[in-house]
């Protein structure tokens, strides 16, 4: 199926990833970012396991490996002296089916930000709740990692958003040291409100920082010592949560079934795979759809929804992009949803 208008016009390839271990993965809870490395390989993890899937862009599995984390909530490639290395931010907990319901259940570990191997998934790097006194009675839950790497001219900085623990974003030093906190209230912004995902834009030669601050329907925009530079969005986006880059284009995923395109200077260009019907649906509306992003059984509890459709988004919530253009998308429902959008033109 073709969907969009040149020069975002994409062909459409549901069910893209042969995921293993079928039986786990239909019940469990997909909840996940997408990575491509270098080589083009693309990262995605598993529904209902701790496992890191290797696929080729046709979708065919390379390898896969174990991670140490509850939920691999978000994905970044980053390289450290040549080489590119995994990090993961997971929250410490999952929704996991109990006695005919869905209920987050914490692991072993507590929210952190973790640096793995690419090849085997062994952690080479562990970040935990900084001393903040947002965490003297508080949960860390990370939600997403930025590394702001020497290859793009920076300094090895690691900034993680909590976003669904204090909706702060902290920034590390390279070896893990604590540095700086920043809340929204620097600028015009205002206070952060689930800053689900964070990505540093290297299109310029002034790198800046780009927070998805979802709850406040927005993006912050800093520069890499934190200080507070622009928003944009406000009044256009419903859901920001994740980032991608296509040439000098930005795209934004957005929770809310759909993914949103700007240029170099922030401005707005086009939405992709738009499904207009959840995307509308304002926060507290009675009109959302009922049990999204899944369905309902018969008692009333989540489910596997039977109403995701040919070309339009559900609910994208890790995005990545090649070389060519091409989209991976991750969705968050039961069982997951992997899906390529194949750039044409």
């Amino acid at each position: 199926m073709r969907i969009g208008n040149s020069p975002f016009e994409y062909e459409w390839i549901s069910d893209w990833a042969k995921i293993p271990n079928q039986e786990s993965a239909t019940s469990g809870w997909a909840h996940h970012g997408m990575a491509v490395t270098d080589s083009g390989d693309v990262i995605a993890i598993h529904p209902a396991e701790s496992l890191a899937m290797v696929f080729d862009q046709d979708g065919e599995l390379l390898r896969s490996f174990e991670i140490p984390v509850r939920e691999a909530h978000q994905l970044t490639l980053a390289k450290i002296e040549g080489e590119q290395f995994l990090w993961i931010a997971d929250p410490g907990r999952k929704n996991i089916k109990t006695n005919g319901a869905y209920e987050p259940t914490q692991g072993e570990w507590c929210g952190q930000a973790v640096r793995v191997s690419v090849a085997t998934g062994e952690r080479i790097q562990q970040i935990t709740a900084p001393p903040h006194s947002a965490y003297n009675d508080g949960d860390f839950a990370p939600t997403s990692v930025a590394v702001f790497e020497t290859t793009g001219g920076g300094n090895g900085d690691v900034w993680v958003t909590d976003g669904y623990g204090a909706s702060l974003v902290h920034r590390f030093s390279a070896d893990g040291n604590y540095i700086q906190t920043i809340t929204g209230e620097e600028g015009e912004g205002g206070r952060f409100d689930c800053p689900h995902g964070i990505w540093v834009d290297y299109r310029s030669d002034n790198p800046e920082l780009y927070v998805a601050d979802r709850t406040n329907r927005q993006v912050q925009v800093y520069d890499l010592e934190g200080k507070y530079k622009r928003t944009f969005g406000k009044g256009l986006l419903t859901s920001p949560s994740c980032f991608a880059i296509d040439g000098s284009n930005i795209i934004v995923g957005e929770l809310r079934a759909r993914l949103a395109v700007f240029d170099i200077n922030d401005d707005f260009l086009t939405f992709i795979g738009e499904n207009e019907a959840i995307a509308r649906v304002e926060r507290n509306s009675t009109d959302d759809v009922p049990g999204w992003p899944n369905g309902l059984d018969d008692s009333g509890n989540a489910a596997r929804s039977t109403v995701l459709e040919e070309g339009k988004f559900n609910s994208p919530h890790g995005i990545a992009t090649d070389s060519a253009g091409n989209i991976y998308s991750g969705e968050w429902l039961i069982g997951g949803r992997y899906t390529k959008l194949a750039k044409l033109g």
